[in-house]
């Protein structure tokens, strides 16, 4: 195969993930005028429904045009060369493989922020801020972005620079040394996301004393549930929208309530929705989701270590030598369609855990409450209550509210 064919087939894979993407939001876009179904014909009334479809509408005008001038740019990108001119400008400023590919990936990220920076501040400044959810101030945008910038640039370049370290170490089976790495890193993660990265984003205090707090202990003490650790975030904050997690093992086990949820429902609600958390808990959903995050990354990276050090692969982007950074550029390009399969398995792995949680509420507290609070979550965030199937198959993590409805009943 020669690289020029190589390039077109990278091209042919970025064409059909646009025209799928868009694809299966227009045919969501086509249900939003289907009745709605009777399990949930009572979360909205005239008025709201006609702005929940107005705010449908509003975003996939705006994911329309903003993918589409995210894929213009990086087809533009690909037929001027320019992994091949950001490749040059690296080498110019450093020497060292792994200095070169740090500064490498920070171009590309630069100027991946330049492109989306102003479409998600549109996103939040004027389309959340129309429909009344965006609670988020200018400063707290900004320091988002600045600590985010600066946690990806930290980590991002530390974990890039131990994966390449390995890489020269071992060679081909390098694969190998940075899947334990991953597999380290993703259960601390799971153990200290709470404790140490959400602090910096938010305000996190432990749930005062009381009713609700009372209710929670109970019913956690009811299903032999060890429960010490309940905390409330302050996501109003940021949006009107509301959410519960849970998170963590052993000692840092713990379940946080959004503000907005605690203002948006009832104590017996809460406790339903909490229910819901435990259930995936009881049934080792994260357990289940972590083993099949792992395998899929042992896949994805032994795959990679078959084309790491293509010269042909570095061709196709205009490189005349393979390096360790433009075969992962090279090699994301190509995966996509592989990425797609695995979404969709892990997408219905997903849905099938949220049926189960649902069920776990259902037989150990109630599903009226856990039905009342997801009509009322739906409704607060103006949700799509009559999603297309296939959008579903291939894009929702969560049940539709109906289908969810349906299985509880």
């Amino acid at each position: 195969m020669e690289s020029q064919t190589l390039f077109y087939i990278i091209i042919g894979i970025l064409v059909f993930d646009f025209v799928l993407e868009r694809g299966l939001s227009y045919l969501n876009f086509t249900w939003y005028s289907k009745s709605i179904p009777s399990e949930v014909s009572d979360v909205y009334d005239i008025e709201e429904y006609e702005r929940s479809q107005e705010y449908k509408k509003t975003n996939f005008r705006f994911g329309l045009i903003s993918s589409s001038v995210s894929f213009t740019a990086i087809l533009i990108f690909l037929f001027l060369d320019g992994f091949a001119i950001v490749d040059q400008w690296a080498r110019s400023m450093v020497d060292g493989e792994i200095l070169v590919a740090i500064v490498f990936f920070a171009i590309i990220a630069i100027a991946g922020e330049l492109i989306s920076l102003p479409f998600s501040y549109f996103g939040t400044f004027v389309i959340e801020e129309r429909f009344g959810f965006n609670k988020t101030s200018r400063k707290t945008f900004l320091l988002d972005k600045i600590k985010g910038w600066l946690l990806t640039a930290i980590l991002g370049s530390g974990l890039l620079t131990v994966i390449i370290l390995c890489y020269q170490w071992a060679g081909d089976d390098f694969w190998w040394y940075v899947w334990m790495l991953v597999i380290v890193i993703s259960l601390l993660m799971n153990m200290f996301y709470a404790r140490l990265f959400v602090p910096l984003f938010n305000k996190q205090v432990p749930l005062q004393e009381g009713a609700l707090k009372n209710k929670i202990k109970t019913y956690a003490e009811s299903v032999g549930f060890q429960l010490e650790k309940i905390y409330v975030i302050d996501g109003s904050k940021r949006s009107t929208k509301a959410n519960a997690y849970f998170s963590g093992f052993g000692s840092e086990k713990r379940v946080t309530l959004y503000d907005t949820l605690i203002d948006k429902l009832t104590e017996e609600e809460i406790v339903a929705v909490l229910a819901h958390e435990v259930g995936h808990y009881k049934k080792m959903h994260i357990i289940y989701n972590l083993l099949a995050s792992t395998i899929t990354t042992g896949f994805t990276l032994w795959l990679f270590s078959l084309f790491v050090d293509s010269d042909l692969l570095a061709q196709a982007l205009g490189v005349s030598n393979a390096s360790f950074h433009i075969g992962l550029i090279a090699f994301g390009l190509l995966y996509s369609p592989i990425s797609t399969v695995t979404g969709i398995v892990m997408s219905s792995l997903s849905r099938k855990f949220e049926y189960q949680a649902d069920h776990y509420a259902k037989e150990t507290y109630k599903s009226a409450p856990l039905i009342a609070a997801l009509k009322t979550l739906s409704k607060s965030s103006l949700s799509n209550l009559t999603p297309h199937p296939v959008y579903v198959f291939f894009n929702y993590s969560h049940p539709s509210l109906s289908q969810r409805i349906k299985a509880m009943n």
